[in-house]
């Protein structure tokens, strides 16, 4: 019987992989062209349970899979289901967006693309708060609070919910050794889930980086542009929101981004990063 290969290396080898080849563009954008303007949503916009969207799933999937991207032909467990579900609306764009934005979003949240076709940029967030004129100042600073105030409620359970799923990935790990019956392509499943696991959970921190950036972006500009007491809870919010992200720091190793090919995004959180209070209260 034919020896298979240590589970350790090749969790390490699927988790920590560099390269990453892109799929054709021109089949992705066709791809992405039927897959986005066919999407079945639900509640708030969320992929909608049904064989449509499961195949959107399958072949985000595969799509990852040619890329050289952690891709697991494992069901999900119910958390791991439950955590992908909660990460929708973390890696959904914060700022009110078109069709054709909301439709990439979803198709990089399910893989289908690659995360670098959907970038952002820190100034997506204040662009759109302000793009309607009829809006007061005290309008805009209370939605730049409650945008702040609904992130920050669900890093929380989310963050719960994630180290749940690392409990069970190391108990997974620890298993395959005393496997016996497991052949090759199991062992490489397994690997394949808790990198997939991982670089979830790493995705959605960076993009929280990203997200407190523009968010902070916003605030400062409103502030210069329009200086209000409403500023102060706005401040408050987004201090809130950066607090409530640190939980994300104990899940995970600060290369993960780096290992799951995801260090272009920590670009963005970088471009607007103050270190101090943007509003003080006398």
């Amino acid at each position: 019987m034919p020896s298979r290969p240590r589970p350790v290396p090749a969790t390490e080898a699927a988790f920590g992989r560099g390269a990453r080849r892109l799929a054709r563009p021109a089949a992705a954008c066709a791809l992405a062209a039927i897959l986005g303007a066919c999407a079945q949503t639900g509640d708030f916009g969320r992929p909608a349970a049904g064989a449509w969207n499961g195949l959107v799933a399958a072949t985000g999937t595969r799509a990852a899979d040619a890329r050289d991207e952690p891709a697991s032909a494992f069901p999900l467990t119910d958390d791991e289901r439950t955590l992908r579900a909660r990460a929708w609306r973390l890696l959904m764009p914060a700022q009110a967006s078109d069709v054709l934005d909301d439709a990439l979003a979803n198709l990089t949240h399910a893989r289908v693309l690659p995360a670098s076709w959907h970038p952002g940029a820190v100034a997506a967030y204040h662009d759109g708060l302000v793009a309607e004129e009829a809006r007061s100042p005290v309008s805009r600073y209370r939605r730049l609070a409650e945008d702040a105030t609904a992130d920050a409620r669900l890093v929380a359970p989310f963050a719960a919910l994630a180290a749940r799923v690392n409990e069970a990935d190391g108990l997974r790990l620890r298993s395959l050794p005393f496997a016996r019956t497991l052949d090759d392509d199991a062992v490489r499943e397994a690997a394949m889930r808790v990198a997939e696991n991982r670089c979830l959970i790493a995705r959605v921190r960076l993009e929280l980086d990203a997200r407190t950036a523009g968010y902070r972006y916003a605030l400062e500009h409103l502030v210069v542009a329009l200086p209000g007491p409403e500023a102060v809870g706005a401040e408050r919010a987004v201090a809130l929101l950066d607090a409530r992200r640190a939980l994300l720091d104990t899940l995970l190793p600060p290369e993960a981004a780096a290992r799951c090919g995801l260090v272009a995004g920590a670009d963005r959180g970088a471009d607007f990063a103050p270190a101090r209070a943007i509003v003080t209260k006398d």
